[in-house]
């Protein structure tokens, strides 16, 4: 069945950030805060494991780095569309709205937890590489293995942010399916190169989504999304 696999993540989400809302509340505050913490510490480990796996390669028996103008160019680009779209004013807005229809209005962490949850668990190549897999072939084991990830991410961040990151299934539905629903459009572009630009890209914004978590909102992450498309497109233009 074509979809399954974001039928099967999206419900992962939701289990993890139920388990995790009703477990939050048996913590203190000094608890939840160093939850958080740990969270963000290891996005920030799992981050750069998958950044340096993109970066770094071995030429004659040494190890040599590369990609780094890769990187400040997405980067800078993609900042610059992100502010110019204002995304994470957006994303707050839906948040909001969010807040408001799911009866949590009196939530202040509300907004912080679903753009931080949803901006961790939609970055990334598993998530298009694995939509793309289950709408051409209705193989959907990447998205299954994603969705076992996602419910411990989620139902940890649901324990210390709070409920609003339960809501995260919603961006990740439309997002996921609706690369499934264009796989075949999408496919093509997914190139060996296009797929490293993209994990090396996605690897770095969830490296902010850490330093986020660790030392507060420091990074406008949704405003750096345009950096993930700029990384795509970097893999089709003569640069060598």
């Amino acid at each position: 069945m074509v979809g399954l696999g974001t039928v099967i993540n999206t419900a992962a989400i939701v289990a993890g950030g139920v388990c995790g809302a009703l477990f939050g509340r048996f913590l203190s505050s000094s608890a939840q805060d160093t939850l958080t913490k740990v969270c963000g510490v290891s996005t920030l480990f799992i981050a750069i494991t998958g950044a340096l796996e993109q970066m770094l390669r071995t030429e004659d028996g040494r190890v040599v780095s590369g990609g780094t103008m890769l990187v400040i160019g997405c980067l800078a680009i993609g900042a610059v569309i992100g502010e110019l779209l204002n995304i994470e004013n957006a994303f707050e807005r839906f948040g909001q709205w969010l807040k408001v229809k799911s009866g949590n209005a009196k939530d202040q962490g509300f907004v912080h937890a679903f753009v931080t949850a949803s901006l961790t668990v939609c970055i990334g190549a598993m998530a298009i590489v694995g939509s793309i897999q289950d709408g051409i072939l209705g193989d959907y084991s990447i998205l299954a293995t994603k969705a076992v990830l996602d419910l411990i991410i989620i139902m940890v961040m649901s324990c210390s942010l709070g409920k609003g990151a339960v809501f995260s299934a919603i961006p990740v539905a439309v997002f996921q399916g609706s690369i499934t629903a264009l796989a075949g459009l999408v496919r093509p572009l997914m190139t060996e190169t296009a797929l490293a630009n993209l994990s090396l890209v996605g690897n770095i914004l969830i490296f902010c989504v850490g330093i986020n978590l660790v030392w507060g909102k420091k990074v406008k992450v949704a405003n750096l999304l345009p950096a993930i498309v700029v990384a795509v497109v970097a893999a089709f233009l003569p640069l060598n």
